[in-house]
């Protein structure tokens, strides 16, 4: 499909509306302008109640309803509480578009008028506070802004759109779940796979693109040691954990340092270390958690498999009465941009934002199970997309000034620009993908 193509289609697909003087949606973007006020009351809507990992039954029914009245085959509760979507246009590829759904358990501190005040309960039943703070309700504002662009542009572009809204990506397995439930072999296995992120790295109206390798597998390790408890003061008595567990604290990080090539990039962070009661009272066990992040799947195991070999070794020289446990669990493998389809749409995005509005940006230890599309056999590309409003962003930068992260209680998206620059990305990537020729 040519660039001026795309632009025409975008214009079909919204409608008439001029951009507002100083928008940075000028030109083959500014049709978003008519689109726009629909989609925020959807943002705003999303922001206010967000709902926790697999626990997104209302966000997914609001979703659905979307979809279906612009005039997608909706089935829902793929996976836990997944929505497909799906839209034939003749013959042609298969593109599978995806957003995320869930938020996380934090209480949002941002002070804006449309905070999130809502509660959810953590798998103990106990009430937590909930708040979009990774952004999932932009990518789902502009996943739905995409959709509509796309559903009212049929005359540009042939194939099939597969629109998924997927639960527990914060928990790492939403993907999986949808896989495992049938997503590919029920709506086709696509030829595509697409996903945007936000980022509190680059300022809104900008898109970020990796190729190879852009995020971390991600592994949440616990281990817990066995010891003999007892009195404080009668240490030779007992077989002390806490000593054990310090003493693997220190070990395992020669697991990157002295046994991973400097040119692998490798995590393991003890973010976690519970053991005892009282002062004067050496205790049973202890309980350390770790994450344990890495690119290369032989990186990856060879890691787990020395955290469990140190784990047992340092047990089993403290005479420990058993061997220590080591589950493994939320484990997500990294995620993989495809190279040449990289590329691509970093062309096409090109010709329609310009090449200052692109970025090429390092690799992060970050995850993300948008990975599993790929992982069974598909090119995908996940692109990243400025969040932090622009002036915000410069006068940070320039003072050396870190700015609140995504997943923190402070985070806030400028979300006009996010959400228009996020349905840019995902309207053109497919028309590029699925354009006539």
């Amino acid at each position: 499909m040519c660039r001026s193509a795309l632009a025409a289609a975008l214009l079909l697909a919204a409608g008439p509306g001029p951009a507002r003087a100083g928008s940075p949606f000028a030109g083959p973007i500014a049709p978003l302008d008519a689109l726009y006020p629909d989609i925020e009351a959807l943002y705003l809507d999303l922001h206010r109640s967000p709902e926790l990992s697999f626990h997104e039954e209302h966000t997914s029914a609001h979703l659905a309803d979307r979809l279906r009245a612009l005039g997608l085959e909706v089935t829902e509760k793929i996976g836990g509480f997944g929505v497909v979507g799906v839209l034939r246009n003749g013959n042609g590829p298969r593109l599978l578009v995806r957003t995320d759904m869930d938020a996380l358990p934090v209480e949002e501190r941002t002070g804006l008028p449309y905070a999130s005040k809502a509660t959810g309960k953590d798998d103990a039943g106990n009430p937590v506070p909930v708040m979009h703070a990774c952004g999932h309700d932009v990518h789902m504002s502009a996943w739905v802004a995409a959709a509509t662009l796309l559903s009212r542009s049929r005359g540009s572009w042939k194939g099939t759109l597969v629109f998924v809204g997927q639960p527990a990506e914060e928990r790492g397995s939403g993907a999986a779940a949808m896989l495992k439930d049938g997503l590919y072999a029920r709506f086709g296995k696509p030829d595509f796979a697409i996903a945007i992120h936000d980022s509190a790295d680059l300022p809104a109206g900008t898109v970020g693109f990796t190729p190879g390798y852009a995020l971390a597998s991600v592994d949440m390790v616990d281990v817990t040691f066995f010891g003999r408890g007892g009195h404080g003061a009668f240490p030779h008595k007992t077989v002390d954990p806490i000593v054990i567990g310090a003493r693997f604290v220190e070990a395992v990080q020669t697991l990157v340092s002295r046994e991973n090539s400097p040119f692998d990039p490798a995590v393991v962070t003890v973010g976690s270390f519970h053991a005892g009661t009282k002062h004067n009272i050496i205790p049973d066990t202890a309980h350390l958690q770790l994450t344990v992040r890495s690119y290369k799947d032989e990186v990856r195991q060879r890691l787990l498999a020395g955290i469990s070999r140190i784990a047992r070794a340092e047990a089993a020289a403290a005479a420990a009465p058993r061997e220590p446990e080591v589950r493994v669990s939320e484990s997500t493998p990294s995620t993989y941009n495809d190279p040449a389809l990289t590329r691509r749409l970093v062309a096409a995005l090109t010709a329609q934002l310009g090449a200052d509005r692109l970025k090429e940006v390092p690799p992060v230890m970050g995850g993300e199970d948008f990975s599993e599309y790929g992982r069974a056999g598909v090119p995908a590309v996940m692109l990243s997309v400025g969040a932090v409003e622009p002036r915000t962003f410069a006068e940070a930068r320039a003072a050396g000034r870190s700015l609140p992260s995504l997943h923190s209680s402070l985070f806030a998206p400028d979300r006009e620009p996010t959400i228009k620059t996020g349905a840019t990305v995902l309207a053109v990537s497919a028309l590029e993908l699925l354009g006539r020729r």
